[in-house]
């Protein structure tokens, strides 16, 4: 412990007699709303000890500032008829250059009467985003404890969001299915970038979306623009960075949840084309050699990787080819327990024997073309595919001697869902003037789907196993179509209006067209530092494809689907809003909202089923005859008190009263099974500078919410299908005692010339609280009790190394 000590104190100490590094800052400035170059753009930046740099961008839009010292900065971005963007929080490293294209917004009058701020932090990048929308950058995905660089996890903090369970990482957005979450990718959308994700599903247990290749994207909680569709809750409208083209840079780092490298530079400095590339590799494997609890008996393994090629082309075009995709599998194996309860089992069930795999992919092109200061134009061609195989074997076995016997493994269930994509883009941008803006594109997806699946089913007299039964047997193929188009208004820089048109058609029957969406949001500017706004939409969303093709088991032939002709879901949302800016770090804003949704997949047979409370979890469903009738309805009102990173910390305060319920085919009100009622979040950081080179970061995160409503238990019926069954009549009746979880993190960084070394620990549920995750059916409890609790994860330290060079 001694020398330990002095190792510590040797550190510091040289980190205090450091020389501060300094570091490049550099970018690209354009027209919000046609991406042309902006010449003569005067760009200052504020260094935390007051000394200010100067520069203006050239005729190509670029800037670059250097000898920029480490540290958090501020800057400022003005040319005449453009508003001023001003940004805090910048984070310089000795590591990296710091790359920042901004766009501007052109001003609505040819001379300001009022100076607005066009953008400042937290204001989403969407031109066409007024109501319900934020933008979140990467470092804010890192720097919120318990987010473990996840950007669902750290959307989690905001108002009307909680998540669904520790496990995974769907987000539950205003009482909705995470399923009604859309995910979208430099404008493809895209499959769930999960690892082990489950069809229907919105999550998954660890992100496959890295948030070192990612930059500033925009997260939607409702009333969202005609530009997204086929999405009911809201929107992830996430956007991929460039690597750097002027040197190379390389980052490493090794954690709990994986090793990873990256690596970026130019491909040629003339022409300004630059590569990126990353691959991560999961490490839980060593840890749970290491005695380590990574939440389940069973070691999860996984991989994924992603890459960008930019190639700017001739008059301000921009050509680039992206990828992203992961493969993820576990294999839970339980015949080799040797007594009841030995296994932690978050992801799977404890009679069988159960193989999993997973994996997701896309690649794609991207051309944006600037045809001049008023025009541009962009298009996007992308191939995706996901596929989930899995595999069981029923454990048949006795206690003896309180020790397990087995005796026999026979296999009972194999499937394997394969899901291929082809998307295509379009949309073009015109500004009008300048108070009016015009945007009209399509979205097209070409679906393939191939859904294979078997099973065989116990009987108890005699005992013993049905033969061999399929319950999916389908390849099909399918287009989803959304053209639409928007209009934007400005009036001298208070008034702000965009109206839009989409509809959305899916082509595997007649019921799926949806032909006018029509979206309408107003903002006013009450003063420089005070906004309202309203906003209101109709949206839909098809039901996962995986379920229109269900039948029934049959022996010795293919099954017939029952649900091929179901409909859109549809959601109608209205949106209030109030935005004001205490101070320039310090934000006040209340939403109040309510949700109208109708044409839900509910059961023929009058009962309590619907789609509305499917989404979450690692089980497919496996649905009776399923009609669009089924209604539910969102109310709440949204508190979030925020103050951006300045004077080394920051603190996010959100809390959230909402009620979701719905109506079955039985026509009975009831809870959703996400309605919890109510959400609070706290969250706080701090930075201490340690000398002029590092820093120590340390931050808190506490989450109360309302617990997840289930309704009482058919124990005869769990009893003889060993799984839960709940009685219809009383669904969602009951609640699970409230959600409560404290985190926190600590972390060092130090910044050495052109290398910044980071040391990080994530410290989850810190007071190691047991919440309550689901009810399972357990026939060999000691208690003799069929249903038992299982429960969150518990306390779990999650660590990082970081190395950028």
């Amino acid at each position: 412990m001694r020398y330990l000590l002095l190792s510590i104190n040797l550190l510091f100490s040289i980190s205090l007699l450091a020389q501060s590094p300094t570091q490049t800052v550099r970018g690209k400035v354009v027209d919000e709303e046609s991406k042309y170059p902006l010449e003569a753009v005067e760009v200052a930046l504020r260094m935390a000890d007051g000394q200010v740099l100067n520069t203006l961008t050239e005729s190509d839009g670029t800037y670059r500032i250097e000898g920029v010292k480490v540290g958090r900065q501020a800057m400022l971005f003005r040319v005449g008829g453009y508003q001023k963007v001003v940004l805090e929080n910048i984070e310089v490293t000795s590591g990296k250059e710091v790359i920042l294209n901004i766009e501007m917004q052109s001003s609505s009058v040819e001379v300001e009467t009022i100076e607005i701020t066009a953008r400042t932090n937290g204001d989403a990048g969407n031109e066409m985003a007024i109501t319900s929308a934020r933008e979140f950058s990467p470092e804010e995905t890192n720097r919120f404890a318990g987010s473990r660089g996840d950007p669902p996890r750290m959307a989690s903090n905001y108002a009307g969001v909680q998540g669904a369970d520790d496990s995974r990482n769907d987000i539950v957005i205003r009482g909705n299915t995470p399923q009604g979450l859309l995910y979208r990718l430099d404008g493809i959308n895209i499959p769930n970038p999960n690892h082990f994700s489950i069809p229907g599903t919105g999550g998954g247990p660890v992100t496959i979306l890295n948030n070192k290749f990612l930059t500033n994207s925009d997260f939607f909680t409702g009333a969202f623009p005609a530009e997204f569709s086929n999405g009911i809750a809201g929107v992830f409208d996430l956007k991929m960075r460039n690597g750097n083209n002027e040197k190379h840079e390389f980052s490493g780092q090794l954690g709990f949840l994986g090793t990873e490298l990256m690596a970026e530079g130019p491909l040629s400095k003339e022409s300004g084309a630059s590569y990126l590339g990353m691959y991560r590799y999961s490490t839980l494997g060593l840890f749970s050699f290491l005695g380590v609890d990574v939440g389940t008996d069973a070691v999860p393994q996984y991989q994924d990787g992603a890459f960008r090629v930019n190639l700017p082309q001739k008059n301000g075009a921009n050509l680039a080819i992206w990828g992203v995709g992961g493969l993820s599998t576990i294999d839970i194996v339980l015949n080799t327990q040797v007594a009841p309860d030995t296994a932690t089992l978050i992801f799977g069930s404890n009679d069988r024997d159960q193989y999993f795999t997973s994996n997701m992919g896309i690649i794609a092109a991207t051309y944006q073309y600037p045809i001049n200061l008023k025009t541009y134009l962009k298009v996007s061609f992308a191939a995706s595919h996901q596929k989930v195989i899995s595999h069981h074997d029923q454990i048949f076995r006795r206690v003896v001697d309180d020790k397990f016997v087995v005796d026999s493994l026979p296999a009972i269930l194999d499937y394997t869902f394969r899901e291929n994509k082809y998307s295509g883009t379009f949309f073009i941008n015109k500004k009008i003037g300048l108070n009016h803006t015009l945007k009209a594109g399509i979205n097209a997806d070409l679906y393939q789907m191939n859904y294979i699946d078997s099973v065989r089913l116990f009987q108890t007299d005699p005992p013993g196993l049905h033969p061999w039964q399929q319950r999916w047997n389908a390849t099909s193929n399918a287009w989803l179509l959304q053209p639409y188009v928007q209009y934007k208004l400005r009036v001298k820089d208070r008034f702000t209006m965009v109206a839009g048109l989409t509809s959305l058609y899916w082509s595997l029957n007649d019921n799926s067209l949806s032909p006018i969406e029509p979206r309408l949001a107003f903002s006013y500017q009450l003063s420089e530092n005070q906004k309202i706004s309203l906003g209101t939409g109709l949206h839909s969303q098809i039901q996962s494809p995986y379920i229109y093709f269900y039948g029934q088991p049959v022996t010795d032939q293919i099954p017939q689907p029952h649900n091929l002709g179901m409909g859109l879901t549809k959601s109608a949302h209205a949106v209030l809003g109030y935005d004001w800016g205490i101070s320039k770090d310090l934000r006040l804003k209340a939403e109040t909202y309510y949700q109208h949704l109708y044409n839900i997949p509910v059961s023929k047979t009058p009962g309590s089923f619907s789609l509305i409370n499917a989404g979450s979890g690692f089980a497919r469903l496996f649905p009776d005859s399923l009609v669009n009738e089924g209604t539910g309805r969102n109310f709440g009102v949204e508190l979030t008190l925020e103050k951006f990173f300045s004077k080394n910390y920051f603190f996010l305060l959100t809390g959230s009263l909402f009620d979701a319920k719905y109506k079955g085919s039985d026509g009975i009100l009831r809870n959703t099974t996400f309605n919890g009622r109510f959400a609070v979040n706290a969250l706080f950081g701090k930075e201490i500078q340690i000398g002029k080179a590092s820093g120590l970061g340390l931050g808190a995160k506490a989450t109360y919410v309302g617990g997840r409503w289930y309704g009482p238990v058919d124990t005869l019926a769990s009893a003889a299908l060993l799984e839960i069954v709940y009685a219809d009549a009383t669904v969602n009746s009951q609640q699970f005692r409230p959600y409560f979880r404290a985190d926190a993190k600590v972390s060092y960084r130090w910044n050495r010339p052109k290398v910044t070394h980071e040391i990080a620990i994530d410290l989850v549920n810190v007071f190691d609280i047991q919440n309550i995750l689901t009810l399972t059916y357990a026939p060999d409890h000691p208690s003799g009790n069929p249903i038992r609790e299982e429960y969150q994860l518990g306390f779990l330290p999650l660590f990082y190394y970081k190395i950028d060079w």
